[in-house]
């Protein structure tokens, strides 16, 4: 299999498996015991948690382990709502959101609070402008995420910091697609609150971390002993979290990124020089992640493309929630119209991808195009 779908998840990068292996086979005590085997658990989850923040530019007392990128998003949402009730009860977020946001927003809707949903440009971008517009004496959140899981588009982060500094509202970013392909430092980001999905950069699923604020306390999402300093009752997932503190700091190098754009460009490129203006990318031309191409091609259906891909994996839009064959609700806010006569697929490049297995998906695409004459 040529794999393409580095979006929906990653493989487990094997100096994250080495790294974990000494806590499956014999380091298995509980971080809260004062034995010998407590005592190694919790200085790894704590070297672990020095590993995340180290990549993020924020302190480890700031980072909170969760169970992947929907929980802190909805610890962060829920616990906003409930720590500052009494200050407001309005919410603004884009349109374009991944469900792990869009959906404790619509819950919090049925609660009593309000929420805007701000539309983007026809690249997918949120206009700050909108933001300071929205904020209203009630705004007790904002929440953008850092880029879109389909088109990839980076959205101005530290340009949204600025207004919600300005205006005394909290602000938090989903950074599951951005982490390990380009910068998340916090303080160049400016926001409160920060989410990590380990699998999205090498690490286990079931691991995820939440950047908080010093200084900062939100009702915990789940209560319990005091774990995580009181903010995420729970014993530690000990195993997962050395995962992701290893493949935190792997990607806070942003090693092979670089290759990564150069091969996507060429990969955009050569389509471009084969099927012209029968294709065409969705989302910003720059400010896109070095990783992601959102292809929609004219005049060829859905199942035409994958039964010619074969035995390529890629996404016809979110992994998470795939299941709907009816236009994307990204495309949708960008303003796209619904279209028989064409489909998109997501082409996500990874650390592992080649230039021969570009080239071979290439050919198998243009093997459609003549068959199919696009």
């Amino acid at each position: 299999m040529i794999y393409l779908d580095y979006n929906a998840t990653t493989p487990i990068d094997k100096s994250v498996a080495e790294a974990m292996l000494p806590f499956i086979h014999g380091s298995f005590g509980n971080p809260s015991s004062s034995h010998e085997l407590g005592i190694l658990a919790k200085e790894a989850v704590e070297t672990a948690r020095g590993q995340v923040a180290q990549m993020l530019g924020a302190s480890p007392s700031e980072i909170v382990f969760t169970s992947g990128g929907s929980e802190s998003n909805n610890m962060v949402i829920k616990g906003v709502a409930n720590t500052y009730r009494s200050k407001g009860n309005h919410i603004i977020t884009s349109m374009i959101e991944h469900p792990a946001v869009l959906n404790p927003c619509r819950f919090l809707e049925k609660n009593g609070y309000t929420i805007t949903y701000l539309p983007v440009d026809g690249y997918g971008m949120v206009n700050p402008a909108d933001i300071e517009t929205a904020i209203t004496e009630m705004t007790i959140l904002v929440t953008v995420m850092h880029a879109n899981n389909e088109t990839g588009t980076i959205q101005p982060i530290a340009e949204i910091s600025k207004v919600c500094r300005k205006r005394g509202v909290l602000f938090h970013t989903d950074t599951a697609q951005s982490v390990g392909k380009i910068p998340t430092r916090v303080n160049e980001l400016g926001v409160d609150f920060l989410s990590v999905a380990g699998h999205k950069l090498y690490a286990p699923k079931g691991i995820g971390a939440l950047y908080i604020r010093n200084g900062l306390s939100i009702e915990p999402l789940i209560h319990g002993a005091g774990h995580e300093n009181g903010r995420r009752a729970g014993t530690e997932n000990v195993i997962f979290a050395v995962g992701l503190g290893k493949a935190c700091e792997i990607a806070g190098a942003l090693s092979g990124v670089e290759q990564i754009r150069q091969l996507t460009d060429y990969f955009l490129n050569r389509m471009k020089e084969r099927f012209g203006n029968k294709i065409r990318l969705f989302g910003h031309p720059a400010q896109r992640l070095p990783n992601t191409l959102y292809i929609g091609f004219s005049g060829v259906t859905t199942p035409a493309v994958l039964s010619a891909l074969g035995d390529v994996a890629v996404s016809t839009g979110s992994a998470c929630h795939s299941g709907a064959t009816s236009l994307s609700s990204v495309l949708k806010a960008m303003g796209i119209r619904e279209s028989n006569s064409e489909t998109t697929i997501r082409f996500s490049l990874g650390r592992y991808t080649t230039q021969d297995e570009i080239n071979a998906v290439l050919d198998k695409l243009s093997i459609m195009a003549d068959e199919k004459a696009l």
